[in-house]
């Protein structure tokens, strides 16, 4: 029964579709209008001529742009760095060179690691995990995690096998002689661009000239192929100088051992060819590793030698004796009136440490006397003594290719009372440098010239300027030879097997508008062989305070050690015997200071 109705109602249905004229339907029969398919026809006819054209832009107009851009994801530019020039002594021993060390760098977005191996790559970079952590969020694409690492320490991180971390060869300097050439060779940054000592002073020389090599980089940032000629690094020049690395090594040892031994702030020693004016050594302690920098303080950069600038003290009087010499206002005999042991001028009083009645000129600069001195610089017209000290350069910057070196202090003479000239003759109201002292006394070991210094190394001497007749030059030597033997103020500056001459000198050291009553600095500078000087050795030691002060005490051993291993190391034959000049435990003259 159901069964028959189903059929029924189907029979029913398809009777109804049968019956319906498609033909007449009104829907159905209205005509689409003309202009609907010229619309669509010409949409795409209009998309059609946009792509054509789209398509002439980039390929034809704007062909060159595209093809940069397309470039810049797989086509690069890299540098290939130069080799930095080697610093060298005189002898060729290597000061400062460059050699490869790989730099560690990673693809953030790119890094895949666990934890543990995120510590362990922080531990090998020397850094705490939040210290990588940063590193990391500073860019998705490319970041320096360290650079101028150790080989060893890189063979490391790569065994981690951590995904986005890779590296990349640098350059990274080297400093085989460490502290004791630090303040003549200085040091580079990172970039490896000069920025204390030689490394500054000689950039441009040393630095060269990097090349570059077109590569084909993949998403990664791997080099897949190299495309393009490559341009050659030229490399830096090297820089000769005219240290002598064993010289510069002793001078180190013994001013440290001497500012250690006399509890002092600081020390320094300049050491200078007498005859070609090449610095041979210039040390300063304290003192620091070039090639590792951390934690350095401002005391330990400087360079004291070249920058540090104080009263000369008893090391100038020989300079006014030998200007009185030379004008022949007095020979070395001439008696002159120290008595009752203090000269008062405008009000103020010059003493001699020990009081004498009168001095011989040559007994002046044995026995150091300040009156002396003040009695024969007042002979000079003020004009006459501030072109003496102006010829052996104090006063003027030296004219050396070294950062940091310092003028010093010398006033216009106009503006000189007569007090000041008269401490002037003992070295007060006058400044110089370490290095400025040494190469005034060139004057003396050249026969009355003053020659350049110089930090590189020369084939020929150095022509000078004459500022007193050989003579004087020779008649001062034999004073100052006086002052470093029995009865003057340095006998423990004596060599064995050489002559030697020198000054001493002490002053109490300036704090704010006046001295310190306690504090002292100790210098010492003299020539050796004194007939025919082959060195000059200027030392000094700052506030030394384990009860000697005196620059013959303090500063005369270390200038004894260094002429004798510095005259044997240049093969200078010994020009006396042995036996007659060991003297140093003879008690010294005390110094007027």
């Amino acid at each position: 029964m159901i069964g028959r109705a189903k059929a029924a109602a189907r029979a029913g249905a398809h009777a109804s579709v049968r019956s319906v004229n498609y033909a007449t339907s009104p829907l159905l029969a209205s005509k689409t209008p003309p202009w609907r398919s010229k619309f669509l026809v010409a949409l795409v006819a209009g998309g059609f001529v946009l792509l054509v054209g789209r398509a002439a832009y980039v390929q034809i107009v704007s062909t060159g742009f595209y093809q940069k851009e397309g470039e810049k994801r797989y086509a690069h530019t890299l540098e290939v760095p130069a080799s930095r020039g080697r610093i060298v002594d005189r002898n060729g021993q290597i000061l400062a060179a460059s050699v490869p060390a790989p730099s560690v760098w990673a693809i953030p977005k790119d890094l895949e690691a666990t934890r543990e191996q995120r510590k362990e790559l922080a531990r090998l970079l020397g850094m705490t995990l939040a210290e990588l952590e940063g590193k990391l969020d500073d860019s998705p694409n490319f970041v320096w995690l360290k650079r101028q690492v150790e080989d060893e320490r890189w063979a490391s991180i790569k065994a981690l096998g951590i995904k986005g971390v890779y590296q990349v060869r640098e350059y990274k300097r080297r400093y085989p002689e460490g502290e004791a050439a630090a303040h003549v060779v200085g040091f580079t940054n990172v970039e490896d661009k000069g920025q204390e000592g030689i490394e500054l002073a000689f950039q441009a020389d040393l630095q060269g000239k990097d090349g570059q090599r077109g590569v084909l980089k993949d998403r990664l940032g791997r080099v897949v192929e190299d495309v393009g000629d490559q341009i050659e690094p030229v490399d830096g020049r090297s820089v000769e100088l005219a240290v002598d690395s064993k010289v510069q090594f002793f001078a180190y040892q013994r001013v440290r051992d001497a500012v250690i031994e006399h509890r002092a702030k600081a020390g320094s020693v300049v050491v200078l060819d007498a005859q070609t004016g090449e610095i041979l050594a210039l040390a300063n302690y304290p003192s620091y590793d070039p090639g590792d920098r951390q934690s350095l303080t401002g005391g330990q950069l400087r360079n004291r030698a070249l920058t540090d600038t104080f009263e000369p003290g008893s090391t100038m009087k020989p300079f006014i004796i030998a200007h009185a010499l030379d004008t022949g206002r007095v020979t070395p005999d001439t008696p002159v009136v120290t008595a009752p042991g203090s000269l008062v001028v405008t009000g103020t009083a010059i003493r001699d440490a020990h009081p004498h009645p009168v001095l011989t000129v040559r007994e002046v600069i044995q026995k150091s006397s300040n009156i002396g001195a003040a009695r024969l610089a007042m002979q000079m017209p003020p004009r006459e003594m501030w072109e003496l000290m102006s010829s052996v350069g104090f006063g003027q910057k030296p004219q050396i290719n070294f950062p940091g070196a310092v003028s010093g202090r010398l006033r216009p003479y106009k503006t000189w009372r007569p007090i000041e000239q008269a401490t002037m003759a003992y070295g007060y109201g006058v400044s110089a440098s370490l290095l400025q002292i040494a190469h005034a006394y060139t004057a003396f070991a050249r026969d009355g010239e003053v020659i350049p210094v110089t930090m590189l190394k020369q084939e020929q001497p150095a022509g000078g300027v004459r500022v007193m007749s050989a003579r004087t030059a020779q008649e001062v030597r034999k004073m100052l030879q006086m002052a470093a033997g029995p009865g003057g103020t340095g006998p423990k500056a004596q060599t064995m097997g050489y002559s030697v001459g020198g000054k001493s000198g002490t002053a109490h050291k300036q704090e704010g508008k006046g001295y310190a009553s306690n504090k002292y600095r100790s210098w010492f500078v003299g020539l050796a062989p004194v007939d025919k000087p082959r060195v000059i050795v200027a030392v000094m030691v700052d506030e030394p305070s384990a009860g000697k002060y005196f620059g013959g005490d303090v500063a005369a051993p270390v200038f004894s050690q260094v002429v004798q291993q510095t005259l044997r190391m240049m093969n200078v034959p010994p020009d006396i015997d042995v036996k007659p000049q060991i003297i140093a435990s003879q008690p010294a003259e005390e110094e007027s200071f």
